[in-house]
């Protein structure tokens, strides 16, 4: 049974399902929107997370200078010890090994960088920690990239 060519035209012409084809392809973009909005947010959330690092890590290096004792025994911190300290407080969503920290001191107030050999860590003096982290920023039908965010927090170390 062939059709004639008014049945055809009207076969071509008819809109039933447009709604469904209208939906899918509005939906895809509606959801990526979505999805990339969501990962924008978590870099947000990470870089605030880098913020509070930094301060942790100054709180950490002010309270163990090199006059920390506790019960007779000393409970100064070196760089490597602020380092692995900032790495192991367990941020959610913040993945250490994409987590760098650096931590420098300087006198204070005249501001002058302590040489590698000199022993800084003294009360008076100024620490300085800053964190950096690579955040991986995946977008729906955008290459993935790295983002980088990062933070210091100085503070004068109090023992």
């Amino acid at each position: 049974m062939s059709l004639s060519a008014k049945q055809w035209r009207n076969r071509f012409l008819d809109e039933t399902g447009s709604g469904t084809l209208e939906f899918a392809l509005s939906a895809v973009i509606l959801f990526m929107t979505m999805l990339g909005i969501m990962e924008i947010c978590l870099a947000v959330y990470t870089n605030h997370m880098m913020s509070e690092a930094a301060r942790e890590g100054t709180r950490y290096a002010m309270v163990h200078g090199n006059k920390c004792m506790v019960n007779g025994a000393s409970c100064t911190a070196s760089a490597a010890q602020i380092d692995s300290y900032v790495k192991n407080l367990g941020y959610p969503g913040v993945a250490p090994e994409n987590l760098t920290v650096t931590t420098t001191y300087s006198a204070y107030p005249a501001g002058n960088t302590c040489s590698p050999n000199a022993n800084c860590a003294n009360p008076g003096n100024l620490v300085t920690v800053s964190v950096s982290y690579s955040f991986p920023l995946t977008i729906p039908f955008v290459p993935t990239s790295l983002l980088n965010l990062g933070s210091s927090s100085s503070v004068v170390i109090s023992q």
